[in-house]
């Protein structure tokens, strides 16, 4: 049975998609851009500011779910620009401790919004 997973403490969906859907156990998390909940507004500050702000929706979205960030077994990370990889990196992996998700970084040529960094997951409950 497929659920679908909404909080209003992430950002809403900008298209006919849902913030997660859960399936048994699982819980995947459609990727997250920037986005201030409480306004709507994009984070347009540092790439560090950015990447916080996407990690703290991912969290709240999981919670939502009835997961975690602990549970986290596969992230998708895409920047439109590889240069910020290092800087991302040390964001993303203070959400984390020493079991770390499965996980892949590209490079795109743009995303939604003109956003510089999208972040999907997968977790279990």
């Amino acid at each position: 049975m497929k659920e679908v997973i909404f909080t209003a403490e992430a950002g809403s969906p900008i298209g006919p998609y849902s913030q997660a859907i859960k399936v048994g156990n699982l819980v995947f998390v459609s990727g997250q851009i920037p986005v201030n909940p409480q306004n709507g507004e994009l984070v347009t500050g540092s790439i560090e500011e950015a990447t916080h702000r996407v990690m703290q929706n991912i969290k709240s979205i999981l919670e939502a779910g009835g997961s975690c960030l602990e549970n986290v077994v596969k992230a998708s990370i895409f920047l439109t620009n590889l240069d910020d990889f290092t800087r991302v990196n040390a964001v993303y992996g203070s959400y984390f401790s020493a079991k770390y998700p499965a996980r892949e970084t590209v490079q795109v040529s743009r995303l939604p919004k003109e956003v510089p960094v999208e972040i999907s997951v997968i977790a279990y409950v």
